[in-house]
């Protein structure tokens, strides 16, 4: 049985539910509330030394950050796919969710925004502009690449690593108030999601260790 080590509340473990609900793979969660600093814990940082979620046990053996856990489930468990059969294609697919990964989520996620609180002196305005941002910037961006490429998914006809990153993403902007209405391939993309099973089970509000804090407060 996988164990996947997670946070209700965050995008990068969201991914991986994602992924592993397409592949139709069965797992356990062990949550880590990254509010009170469990994920720091030295049981947990036995497992994962960088002291993030998502990690996945695969029987001993525990594999860290979410893109990484993604490819090896597509190269363990290759049915359904989440990348296209062309080479040009996939990188395409992989773009988008790196643009995600590397150039928008990293700068919005909770730790950064708790540095700029405590070392710049930042208010919750502030930090919430800053994350806006940033969000804005990588979200334009994807918005061109969806109308190229995609056909109801971000990719095509069917989901595809780069829906994995964007649905979380899009949670995680909405939650800072960003609006989907300058992004309109992004909005049709993430309503389609949202009508899959496999993303609805995947849903933050769906986990069981899910509370009745609003989605708004970090």
């Amino acid at each position: 049985m996988l164990k996947l080590h997670d946070y209700w509340r965050s995008s990068a473990a969201y991914r991986v539910r994602i992924a592993l609900n397409l592949k139709g793979l069965d797992y356990k969660q062990d949550s880590h509330d990254l509010r009170t600093n469990a994920q720091h814990l030295d049981s947990y940082k036995a497992l994962n030394p960088q002291g993030l979620v998502p990690a996945l046990d695969i029987g001993g053996h525990v594999l860290t950050q979410s893109l990484a856990i993604i490819e090896w489930l597509e190269e363990t468990c290759p049915e359904p796919p989440l990348l296209p059969r062309a080479a040009a294609d996939r990188a395409v697919v992989r773009a988008m969710a790196g643009l995600i990964a590397c150039d928008i989520h990293p700068l919005n996620n909770l730790r950064v925004l708790r540095e700029l609180k405590k070392d710049w002196n930042a208010d919750e305005a502030q930090t919430k502009m800053w994350a806006k941002g940033w969000i804005a910037e990588g979200f334009t961006a994807l918005e061109t690449l969806i109308g190229r490429h995609g056909g109801g998914y971000c990719f095509g006809e069917r989901p595809t690593l780069a829906d994995c990153f964007l649905v979380p993403q899009v949670f995680s902007a909405q939650r800072f108030g960003v609006s989907l209405d300058p992004y309109p391939n992004i909005r049709a993309v993430n309503e389609r999601c949202d009508e899959h099973p496999a993303f609805s089970r995947a849903h933050p509000a769906h986990q069981p260790d899910a509370d009745t804090v609003d989605f708004n407060t970090r």
